[in-house]
């Protein structure tokens, strides 16, 4: 009787920003012989690249990267596309390849490809309604203090300034009277027809603050206020509403000066930096590591696989 052949492997390599993860996925693919695909649900969009931190061409060094600078701000992009899209590419890719990279901080682009959504129930047209005018007239921050109250789990994980994930998640909790939260985990995971391995890199608290720090001052040298200026006639698009973006609109709106822009943009960086941990944490498949000990780690685990 034949042995039977190995599935394909997706290593996935997720942590929240400015940890380093470009760097090891980079080393990761060259050894491998392998390409990169990205599931940082803002770097998708071509007239963002700044503010989203995108890898450049050098950081790059030659390695293939999918899903960069694949569609425009102007285009709606959602997670269910990105899933259909994503796994119709990772087909074509594992025919060349035994193993292929995905990686991104975006823990909700990650878990639509390796396990799949959670079936959630529809939402009550007239909540959603009395919601939207809710925003309209109170704004964001009524309608996060609301979910705060009423789905703390949620309030802790989700992306705060993300009023689409916001209203969703207040949809779903007020329509079936349960939290939201608690639909997470609730479905079986999706058939994949290749294996998954899940590595997450952190650093202690203070070094990743000063990463982020030092990004935030080089996303600036490079030319952030220019690039969100030339954003402004696409301002209310979903992928803008979003640190790096926000706080340099709410300076432009004279709302507060260019420091405390700087400030915010910084403050804010560093509590989206926290949510993604806290998302990528609920998940027990994943490995933790220091992005110094990754690439041994890994290189050991996937020799002991062939």
């Amino acid at each position: 009787m034949s042995k039977q052949a190995t599935p394909p492997l997706l290593l996935v390599v997720a942590g929240p920003t400015a940890v380093g993860k470009t760097a090891l996925c980079v080393r990761m693919a060259q050894h491998l012989g392998t390409e990169v695909v990205s599931a940082d649900a803002r770097q998708f969009f071509r007239e963002m690249s700044i503010g989203t931190a995108k890898p450049t061409a050098a950081e790059m060094q030659g390695v293939p990267h999918h899903f960069i600078d694949s569609h425009s701000v102007e285009e709606e992009y959602s997670a269910g596309r990105y899933e259909a899209d994503c796994l119709h590419l990772l087909q074509q890719l594992f025919q060349r390849h035994r193993v292929v990279v995905l990686t991104g901080g975006s823990g909700l682009y990650l878990q639509a490809i390796t396990d799949g959504f959670d079936d959630l129930p529809p939402a009550d047209p007239a909540v959603r309604a009395q919601l939207q005018q809710q925003l309209e007239e109170q704004g964001l921050p009524a309608l996060v203090a609301q979910l705060a109250e009423l789905d703390p789990v949620c309030h802790e994980r989700i992306d705060r300034q993300n009023h689409v994930r916001v209203l969703r998640a207040l949809e779903v909790t007020l329509s079936t009277g349960r939290p939201f939260s608690a639909f997470h985990g609730s479905s079986p995971k999706a058939e994949r027809p290749f294996e998954v391995l899940k590595v997450a890199l952190s650093r202690e608290r203070d070094e990743l603050y000063q990463r982020i720090d030092l990004r935030v001052d080089q996303m600036l040298t490079e030319g952030l206020l220019d690039e969100v200026k030339a954003l402004v006639p696409h301002r209310e698009k979903q992928a803008l509403q979003t640190v790096g973006y926000q706080e340099i609109f709410g300076f432009l709106d004279g709302a507060y000066d260019w420091a405390e822009a700087v400030r915010l943009l910084k403050r804010n960086t560093r509590r989206y930096a926290k949510r993604q941990l806290t998302w990528l944490r609920r998940d027990p498949a994943y490995h933790w590591l220091h992005p110094d000990e990754a690439e041994a780690w890994l290189r050991a685990h996937l020799a002991q696989r062939t």
